[in-house]
């Protein structure tokens, strides 16, 4: 059986919210699964992702296939860099200690980089609130009668 790691669709019209599952290539989008994985929530600033790094990691050795859209949400949250570590760690090419230090200062950096960004967006969305909305229009001297007979 073929499976796929991709996004089941739940919410109201025009409010998505994903659930990532695990499911079989020939089932329909939201239809039977087998397992869920993790829930992602686009309409949130920034986007709201719940993941089981071990489930996915899981599937993806027992060659689960992910869409796109799952595709980066796993390499986002850090789940392919993983399965390329531990793939080398299968080949000698370093032991496993060594692949979880390097997925932790990586996924360490990822966390300072996620919360520098987000302070970035809220110090922008404060400085939108404080300028004005309305700018008020400076006046123009009119020209003296004087003034605009020596022009003419």
């Amino acid at each position: 059986m073929a499976t796929k790691m991709r996004l089941q669709r739940h919410g109201s019209k025009k409010r998505p919210f994903y659930f990532i599952v695990v499911a079989d290539a020939r089932a329909p989008r939201d239809g039977k699964f087998i397992q869920k994985i993790g829930t992602y929530n686009p309409l949130t600033v920034p986007a709201t992702i719940q993941l089981d790094r071990q489930k996915a990691l899981d599937w993806l050795h027992k060659g689960a296939q992910p869409t796109d859209t799952v595709r980066r949400i796993l390499s986002f949250k850090g789940v392919l860099f993983l399965k390329h570590l531990l793939r080398g760690v299968k080949l000698g090419l370093f032991d496993e200690t060594t692949a979880m230090v390097k997925f932790q200062t990586w996924h360490e950096e990822h966390e300072t980089l996620l919360k520098r960004r987000a302070e970035e967006h809220r110090n922008s969305v404060k400085s939108r609130r404080q300028q004005p909305l309305i700018k008020k229009v400076e006046k123009k001297e009119e020209p003296t009668s004087s003034e605009g007979l020596a022009e003419a």
